[in-house]
């Protein structure tokens, strides 16, 4: 694979959540068949027909959100497994193919006899679907592990033997989790929250079948989208990806590695993350997860680190990583706090983490979601790390000429986006803008704001930044209901999807035009060889 950087070659894509693909399957541009999905975007086919939509409007990077398993109020970045994937993005059609759900299993939605789920459009019902999809995975899972004469069954154990490291934790978590009701690890009889290996050893066989359970579903996901990966990089896409700096309180990975996290003697933490008043949220953000105790990370030569991005590498070609400023300084909230207005800035591992990032992994494509407060550390640590960082254009007309955002300001190692996941929709901000900032961005832009969506776009990508992303929603032209988040609600959001019938072939054509005459539509990772050798 070739070069990816935003130093060496320009290039433009469309932010989108696996959760966020359609319904339906089109054939065709505009030529949407009835098929339903189960009530939620996945790894099935409307992810093959996005990734030849985005190669026919020339846009080669898509930016996802963590495939992880999501956590309180459905956030991805709350996750109870690091490493694992979302059980709900597996394509229960693809089993459906293998002979491991009958053929009509998308008939049934009904949850103890009550008929449904019917989708709203543009929404997803997360508990509802949660239950369909695990009662198919778990009849799919019956009939592959039930079956002795199993063809992929040798596949099945070298996957489970390959990710061992990681696989075990998760499956043994996940079963006590669900013997314990989602009972806090820290609640659990002493034995299995102290991780003794003769009770684990007694989980693993007492509860086999559950315990084999989580393992296939882990196995069938990365088959499912190590395809998708495949496909889309044959047709000269690459996957942006993202680790979430923190993981959940109720994870695998601090239950299994308390060490690593910092927790008082009883096991809770004594500290919480988040980040403090700002733009997004008057009382702040408090997240809630635990903080790292990075002096033992780095007497483990971060070890856990570099597992993480290893593996979020080899699921993606691209891996943003999410709050860089967390590892210069992050902000620690006292646990007893019910805001993040009271916390303190404490000093993050620096260069040491991205050093032996480096050391153990080489050279990595890596992003640094550098937003929020800016200080002379943090813009250092980016600089000593090289890694390009973000910018947001919604956020650009809130003061004057010299915002870091606005395209004049901008860099070549960059990406510029309109919005990220954590805004509303391009037209849902200009609606809600102040007055100041509609008259900056109308003049700055010389719009009367009746297409701001278009011109965010335009601008994003005449801007010198190397890499431009849109959100999808704003290739559609969608006002707040589009939101896909919102900092500091706990729950409400991440439910967003999109129809095949929003996007017509004029919008592919018009983003199209944009981004080939700003060069942006042949990044060197497309170029012939002959192209390449000349340039």
């Amino acid at each position: 694979m070739k070069t990816m950087s935003p130093n060496t070659s320009r290039a433009s894509g469309i932010l989108l959540h696996i959760t966020s693909l359609p319904d339906t399957e089109p054939v065709g541009p505009e030529q949407p068949l009835t098929i339903q999905h189960p009530g939620s975007g996945d790894f099935g086919p409307s992810a093959y027909h996005f990734i030849d939509w985005l190669e026919h409007a020339e846009q080669y990077l898509w930016q996802i959100l963590p495939l992880v398993p999501p956590g309180s109020g459905y956030s991805p970045y709350m996750s109870p497994a690091g490493m694992a994937f979302n059980p709900m993005l597996v394509d229960l059609r693809g089993l459906a193919s293998q002979g491991w759900l009958p053929a009509d299993f998308q008939e049934d939605y009904s949850v103890d006899g009550e008929p449904g789920p019917a989708p709203r459009e543009g929404r997803i019902d997360f508990p509802r679907v949660e239950r369909f999809r695990l009662r198919a995975l778990t009849q799919a899972a019956r009939t592959f592990l039930g079956n002795p004469h199993e063809p992929l069954r040798a596949e099945f154990d070298d996957f489970r033997e390959r990710e061992g490291a990681w696989l075990d934790d998760y499956a043994l978590f996940m079963v006590l989790d669900r013997l314990y009701q989602g009972k806090p690890w820290q609640e659990w009889p002493a034995d299995h929250a102290q991780r003794k290996p003769a009770a684990l050893e007694h989980i693993r066989q007492d509860y086999r079948d559950d315990y084999l359970f989580w393992c296939f579903v882990q196995w069938v996901a990365e088959k499912q989208w190590q395809a998708i990966r495949t496909y889309a990089n044959a047709h000269n896409v690459r996957i942006v990806g993202d680790v979430p700096i923190f993981v959940a309180l109720h994870s695998a990975d601090t239950w299994a590695n308390p060490k690593l996290f910092d927790l008082g003697k009883d096991l809770w933490p004594t500290h919480v993350a988040g980040v403090p008043p700002d733009y997004f949220a008057v009382d702040g953000q408090r997240w809630g997860n635990p903080l790292y105790r990075w002096s033992e990370h780095a007497k483990q030569g971060y070890a856990w680190w570099i597992a993480r991005v290893k593996r979020c590498l080899a699921l993606t070609d691209i891996v943003r990583i999410d709050h860089f400023r967390g590892f210069d300084a992050y902000w620690a909230i006292p646990s007893t706090c019910p805001t993040a207005r009271e916390g303190e800035w404490t000093p993050g591992p620096g260069m040491a983490l991205f050093n032996a990032l480096e050391k153990a992994l080489g050279k990595l494509p890596l992003v640094a979601e550098d937003l929020g407060l800016q200080t002379d550390s943090l813009r250092k640590l980016l600089a000593d790390t090289g890694l390009p960082g973000m910018a947001v254009l919604q956020l650009a007309f809130l003061d004057d000429s010299e915002n870091v955002f606005l395209p004049h300001n901008l860099r070549r190692n960059q990406i510029v986006y309109t919005g990220t996941h954590d805004n509303d929709t391009t037209l849902g901000w200009f609606a809600q803008a102040s007055d100041r900032e509609r008259a900056l961005a109308q003049v700055y832009l010389k719009t009367d704001g009746r297409e701001m969506h278009w011109e965010l776009v335009h601008a994003a990508s005449q801007s010198v930044s190397g890499w431009a992303i849109y959100q999808m929603q704003d290739i559609l032209g969608l006002g707040a209901e589009g939101r896909m988040n919102y900092p500091g609600e706990a729950s409400g959001w991440w439910g967003w999807r999109f129809a095949w019938h929003q996007l017509h072939e004029w919008q592919t054509r018009r983003l199209r035009a944009i981004t080939q005459v700003h060069g942006r539509s042949k990044p060197e990772w497309v170029c012939s060889e002959e192209e390449a050798a000349d340039k």
